[in-house]
């Protein structure tokens, strides 16, 4: 028998990102793309160099959250450069097409790409440091056993 280490994580607990822009990543995040601020607890809410976003409710009462940390002057590799693929954030199907409009409306480009295996379809554009961000929800119609 294989013995496993019996650790087993549940959810998604925190996405960090270092800045190039900060200013225009809190932007993005929180007026263009409309994640909650987080406010309070033991240093006073967002600090004047890392600002924290809800994800949603997690596992065990750990709130999910995005964390964006200001570069401090460094060039943190991103976009292409970086061996961060994408992130993905949920939304319901029917908030698509409205997410599409408003962010070409806002200077974005979005596009979709259809994940039929899945059951998905992802809504794809990129944060203002080049950051692949994908908006997914799962399809009403396709089923994957």
């Amino acid at each position: 028998m294989t013995e496993t280490s019996g650790i087993r994580p549940r959810a998604l607990g925190e996405i960090a990102i270092r800045c190039r822009d900060y200013a225009a990543m809190i932007d993005f995040y929180g007026r263009v793309l409309g994640l909650e601020p987080l406010t309070g607890g033991a240093n006073g809410g967002p600090r004047d160099r890392i600002s924290f976003f809800r994800l949603g409710e997690s596992f065990a009462g750990h709130i999910a959250v995005l964390a964006l940390f200001d570069g401090d002057g460094t060039e943190p590799v991103s976009g292409t450069g970086s061996s961060l693929h994408h992130l993905a954030l949920s939304l319901p199907w029917e908030e698509q097409d409205h997410a599409k409009a408003w962010l070409e409306e806002q200077g974005f480009s979005a596009q979709y790409q259809e994940f039929e295996w899945a059951g998905w379809r992802g809504l794809f554009t990129r944060d203002p440091d080049g950051n692949t961000v994908e908006l997914v929800a799962a399809s009403p119609e396709w089923h994957v056993a």
